[in-house]
């Protein structure tokens, strides 16, 4: 059964947006656009947000244009592992309890993506994914790892549908704020 989620309930995860991985993927400028929309809607509606960046060392940091939009004191998290959750201390960054839906972006969508969200459902999350802030170097990589999620039981919508499942109504205190956004 669908819980609708909250920004009381949520957190968002940006998964590996680093300056050496997304220049590669299939429209990289999309899922750029639309992390900046999840960021930028995350920070009207107070979700707070967790960043992971697959060996930095390597792969570089998270992109200027998102690491320009973080809230102060964002948790970052270096890992080697393809699930998030292998991150040294990003399962205690989670509060099932507190925020038990998760909103997964970012890439590669049939890797790292792919790998977080299927640990996050064993392990009692609700996980919603934004389509089109998830990427691939190939797009047919993102679309077969999209329909193995939504049939694994992730929620897949459009960053902009997600804003909204938050929002839930147009009396909601963000909602100017988020509807400009989209605009």
């Amino acid at each position: 059964m669908f819980r609708f989620p909250t920004p009381e309930t949520s957190c968002l995860v940006l998964i590996d947006m680093q300056e050496k991985l997304l220049p590669p993927m299939h429209d990289p400028a999309q899922v750029l656009s639309r992390c900046q929309l999840l960021l930028k809607g995350m920070a009207a509606l107070q979700v707070p947000v967790v960043v992971t960046e697959q060996y930095p060392k390597g792969l570089g940091a998270t992109v200027p244009e998102l690491a320009e939009l973080l809230p102060e004191h964002t948790p970052v998290f270096a890992k080697t592992s393809f699930s998030c959750f292998g991150a040294p201390g990003f399962s205690d960054a989670l509060n099932l309890a507190a925020r038990p839906s998760l909103i997964l972006a970012g890439v590669e969508a049939h890797v790292c993506c792919q790998q977080t969200a299927l640990e996050a459902l064993n392990r009692g999350f609700q996980v919603l994914i934004p389509f089109d802030a998830v990427g691939s170097r190939r797009s047919a990589e993102s679309e077969n790892a999209l329909a193995a999620l939504r049939a694994a039981g992730c929620g897949i919508f459009s960053a902009e549908s997600l804003l909204f499942l938050l929002l839930r109504d147009a009396k909601h205190p963000a909602f100017r704020s988020v509807s400009l956004l989209v605009r």
